[in-house]
């Protein structure tokens, strides 16, 4: 056994150095940034390891591929909170050291604390090695289309470039320079601490974590339903190759899969003559995320349903897809509390043993963890915090009702305990980032339209009805505390009346990991019909899309948790002993399969062909300043390599998703003012943005100096940037007068900047 244990391992570190050395040949100089960074997360991930490995001592990897998760998040909340405190400058060094000494108590504190469960070593190197290949993957796919423009990328990068200017915390906002960000920017946060730690510029940082995140939506997905299937098939042959298969799935499902719309449309949309949106006549992979209201067209009611690989292919360095690896984090650790009371206090001999922590006196770690997290989620993409919050109360609920230890009194205690523990826990965390943040929400409205019912189906009916199966198969095995055949463990093995004890849990007699599947299934069909009663009132209400955002942040969390739940579903189907489980796993396996059909057509459409190497281009997200912007490249790179900190940068203001204000985006120097819808989400002040876009034409085209040098110190302007973006949008830029304010820093091609003198 361990000869076979120890060339498993020897044949995974071969495939491991065999990716090393594809990824030095495929990613050229991007290989060296890329590999600061791995290696960088690798020290996170060992370093929290003696931690992560107690909080998932449920999981045969011990949680390793959630380690470094953990760590990104610990070390990255502690440098906010001193940063914003004033306490700690935010640089690469000083948060290096913040983050090993965070690695050093994790290893006294925690490294000789015994740990019952034994992990699996070779499973630990496989799941490095298929993090690390899915790393190199998103890493070449990215360098065919690395470019930090179109859509919101000028926002996400310019976030990023701010942060990396700025060595305190919050870092100004790009685009109203006299306030910090008022926006859940905390995503883009991380990428920026790990950028500073291990050495590597906003440039390459943007797509190496852009390529991150991608390779974790895989790899955690894998890991929690790889569990899940274990605990499930534990006792059955071949369990670890059911639940690697379960685990792919998992993986692929949430990161790589398109939805219903894709399979109905994109490959049997020409043979059954469905109608594409705007009279075309093929499917564009955008389609599948712009359907409710785009197709057939309704202005009253256009709505966004994304889903991760879309995302991630796309490219926006966005809220919703930076907190991916932290939402799968708290699954993960809800479903490793929920596994440890299960299994504590499991029988009269476990009911009579329990501590005061199995009992629900105390708060577990892996519960406090979990919503440590979901307050930090204020932070990085706030929709998430609510539903996360929904989905841990649902976890609470389970827990309570099916220990055995508990009388059906200490079960609502425990309930309310631990709603409570919640609540205050994730509040807290949260503290920091509310206090400096204002809300542009403005309430809550019942729904006026909704989403035709066809509709839904194409979109949601595939795992809806796989859900459903799956409740089938729960309602057949469940007996409500039902003598003679109470679970004895995760995987539904059956004890005796006896050995439940006097209080057997509620639903204990149907395996634990098929309760967990439920609970995200459960959660996810909330998720898509909560948008069809209610939206959050924002100002796109009254520009047709009313529920979009609202839309958009639900189905996207929803998309997740039933990509898991589905993938578990469909495992269990296929290695049961049942003939008709088994059809049915056979049917949802190929229609997952069409599902997957998504990624190489988007991949094909957005990023050309990939197997043309010549056209890779590497990860630099600045390469298309050269050919968009030749007459302002130059002086864009000047400020970058001249301008320290964040002084403001006077530019031409302009609207939202358009090539304006490309200079406080590619440098993280504020402006007066950006993206003026952006700006009015986040500020809900139009009188006042229309005030400030009409002083800066006035600097830019008045003959009035002293009017000018009023307005220039009134935002605290030190440069002022004139270039094609200026020119195109006033016209007439009095060029003279400007220059006289002060002196002349560069100047080429009709471009030049002006350090003015509050500069």
């Amino acid at each position: 056994m361990f000869t076979k244990m120890k060339n498993s391992s020897i044949g995974f570190l071969a495939i491991f150095f065999l990716i090393l050395a594809a990824a030095g040949a495929l990613l050229g100089s991007s290989f060296f940034p890329f590999f600061r960074w791995y290696l960088l997360l690798l020290v996170i991930g060992a370093g929290f390891f003696p931690l992560t490995r107690i909080l998932f001592a449920a999981f045969r990897d011990g949680g390793w591929l959630f380690s470094r998760v953990i760590g990104l998040a610990a070390g990255g909340y502690a440098v906010w909170v001193l940063g914003l405190a004033d306490i700690l400058r935010f640089t690469g060094r000083r948060a290096l050291v913040v983050t090993l000494i965070f690695i050093g108590v994790c290893w006294v504190l925690f490294m000789l604390k015994p740990v019952k469960k034994k992990m699996d070593i070779n499973l630990i190197i496989a799941e490095e090695v298929l993090f690390f290949g899915l790393f190199v993957f998103w890493s070449y796919l990215i360098g065919f289309r690395p470019q930090a423009s179109g859509t919101e990328k000028f926002m996400d990068y310019g976030f990023m470039a701010a942060m990396y200017r700025s060595t305190s915390l919050p870092a100004k906002d790009i685009w109203y320079g006299t306030d910090a960000i008022n926006y859940y920017y905390g995503g883009q946060y991380f990428g920026v601490y790990l950028g500073k730690m291990c050495g590597v510029g906003v440039s390459y940082a943007y797509n190496i974590y852009r390529a991150m995140i991608a390779a974790l939506g895989f790899a955690l997905p894998f890991s929690i339903v790889r569990q899940m299937a274990f605990d499930r098939m534990e006792d059955r042959p071949h369990a670890g190759a059911w639940a690697a298969a379960g685990g792919l799935i998992g993986g692929a499902a949430v990161s790589l899969a398109g939805n219903g719309h894709y399979v109905i449309y994109g490959i049997f949309g020409k043979p059954l003559g469905l109608p594409m949106p705007d009279g075309r006549d093929y499917y564009w992979f955008a389609d599948s995320t712009r359907y409710i209201g785009y197709n057939p067209v309704n202005t009253a009611d256009r709505t966004i349903h994304e889903f991760p690989s879309y995302s991630f292919i796309l490219g926006d360095v966005h809220a919703h897809m930076c907190n991916i690896i932290f939402v799968l984090t708290v699954v993960a650790l809800l479903y490793a509390w929920i596994c440890t009371g299960w299994e504590n206090c499991t029988g009269r001999a476990g009911r009579e043993n329990c501590t005061g922590r199995e009992r629900g006196y105390l708060p577990d770690a892996r519960f406090l963890s979990a919503a440590a997290l979901i307050g930090m989620f204020q932070w990085t993409n706030f929709w998430d915090y609510v539903i996360y919050l929904t989905v841990a109360f649902f976890c609470i609920i389970f827990h309570a009702l099916n220990s055995s230890c508990r009388s059906r009194k200490k079960r609502t205690v425990s309930a309310v305990y631990h709603t409570a523990v919640l609540a205050v826990l994730s509040t807290v965390t949260s503290l920091p980032f509310r206090l400096q943040f204002q809300s542009p929400v403005s309430g809550v409205a019942f729904c006026r339209t909704h989403t035709p019912l066809y509709q839904l189906l194409i979109l949601w009916g595939f795992p809806f009805v796989v859900f459903l199966l799956l409740i089938v198969t729960a309602v057949g095995n469940y007996r409500k505390k039902m003598p003679g055949a109470i679970s004895g463990g995760r995987n539904g093995r059956e004890g005796t009346a006896e050995d439940a004890g006097e209080n057997p849990g509620y639903f204990r007699t149907t395996p634990l990991p098929d309760h967990f599947a439920l609970i995200l299934g459960l959660c996810a069909f909330g998720l898509v019909l909560v948008p069809e009663i209610v939206y959050v009132r924002d100002i796109y209400e009254s520009s047709g899309y009313p529920r979009s955002n609202t839309m958009f942040k639900m189905t996207y969390q929803a998309f997740i948790l039933y990509g898991m739940m589905m993938a578990y579903a469909v495992i269990c189907f296929l290695a049961s002993r049942q003939r008709l489980r088994r059809i049915a796993g056979i049917a949802a396996a190929v229609f997952f399969g069409l599902t997957l059909g998504y990624f190489p057509v988007s991949v094909r459409q957005f990023m050309g062909n990939i197997f043309r190497y010549k056209n890779y281009q590497g990860l630099d997200a600045t390469s298309f300043l050269e050919s968009s912007y030749p007459a302002d490249a130059g002086a864009i790179q000047w400020l970058n390599e001249n301008v320290p900190g964040q002084p403001v940068v006077l530019e031409a203001d302009g609207d939202s998703y358009s090539t304006a204000c490309r200079v406080s985006a590619m440098t993280g120097l504020p402006t007066v003012l950006g993206w003026y819808v952006h700006e009015w989400l986040w500020r809900s002040d139009p009188e006042d943005l229309n005030q400030r876009s009409a002083d800066i034409e006035t600097i830019y085209t008045s003959d009035d100096a002293e009017e000018v040098r009023s307005l220039i110190e009134k935002y605290g302007i030190s440069y002022i940037f004139v270039g094609s973006e200026e020119y195109a949008k006033y016209g007439t830029v009095n060029t003279e007068g400007i220059a006289e304010l002060g002196e002349v820093v560069y100047s080429s091609n009709g471009t030049f900047i002006v350090k003015t003198a509050e500069g």
